[in-house]
């Protein structure tokens, strides 16, 4: 969703309401949590972690915060909502072999067709492959 990343901060990440330490999870520097609750009493307002309401504001602020690198979107039902209101410029996923008998959707529920361009990177690893899409627009 942005230009190339500097290889001397990390970039934002958007992540879902759930408990949060105090602490960004290793490899960013700021997390936005997309929550309808306000922050946990108490909050330290100086960890890394920004509250927001819905996803457009959330990849508004995860934009201010990267500046000239790239913001993350995780899977799940937040990268679902960012794919579905045209915030999602690339699918980055890595595909290993195990074979799960359920499990959650990678988009979450996604009630529309997105189509993705054939992938422009494919990385073969040690029982991994790396893959890059470029949202169809």
């Amino acid at each position: 969703m942005g230009p190339g990343r500097s290889h001397d901060r990390r970039p934002p990440r958007l992540r879902p309401d759930r408990r949060l330490g105090r602490q960004a999870p290793s490899g960013v520097d700021h997390v936005i949590v997309v929550t309808h609750r306000p922050a946990p009493e108490g909050w330290d307002p100086e960890a890394p972690f920004h509250f927001v309401d819905g996803i457009e504001t959330a990849v508004a602020k995860a934009q201010e915060l990267a500046g000239d690198r790239l913001v993350e979107v995780a899977a799940g039902d937040v990268g679902g909502q960012a794919l579905a209101a045209g915030l999602v410029d690339e699918v980055r996923m890595d595909v290993v072999p195990v074979v799960m008998g359920s499990g959650k959707r990678y988009f979450g529920s996604v009630h529309a067709q997105h189509l993705l361009e054939d992938p422009d990177v494919v990385i073969q690893g040690n029982r991994v492959l790396h893959l890059r899409y470029r949202v169809r627009r």
